[in-house]
């Protein structure tokens, strides 16, 4: 699906904030709120929208502490990979899961509350799953920039 300057600031409106209404979208784009609706019916039907959240301050949710963990695999055959991210998949406090190339295998983000809490992930949770040959972690002092927003 190609998208057109509608589409595009519609979804722009939407990363900003998904929780305007339909006659405030038909608003900010000219349209009216049939078109509005079934524009946006369209973008998550193609899979452009692929769900709503809520941003989370983790701050004050105690899961303020962000590290960073490089892992390599012993083996890098398609079964073992398949085995770790389905494993890796399952622990809650890794939000993100990237196969990378370079030095390591993966790099996860993993948020807890602080570095007792990071240690006991690591100890009881990340090490004990299969085929991971070894770790580097790096913490995060402070975050400059975080978003969600994807620019077109």
């Amino acid at each position: 699906m190609t998208l057109d300057t509608i589409d595009k600031k519609l979804v722009a409106l939407l990363q900003s904030n998904s929780k305007q209404t339909n006659k405030e979208l038909s608003v900010k784009l000219n349209l009216s709120v049939t078109a509005v609706y079934e524009r946006i019916k369209k973008l998550e039907r193609e899979g452009i929208i692929k769900k709503y959240v809520a941003l989370i301050d983790t701050t004050k949710v105690d899961k303020g502490f962000v590290v960073f963990c490089h892992l390599k695999l012993v083996q890098h055959t398609k079964e073992f990979l398949t085995q770790f991210e389905k494993e890796v998949i399952q622990l809650s406090e890794v939000l993100e899961c990237h196969h990378v190339s370079g030095d390591y295998d993966y790099i996860l983000k993993v948020m807890v509350k602080d570095m007792a809490e990071y240690r006991e992930f690591l100890v009881t949770k990340l090490t004990t799953l299969q085929h991971i040959g070894s770790t580097q972690s790096t913490f995060m002092i402070s975050e400059v920039k975080n978003t969600t927003v994807v620019s077109f």
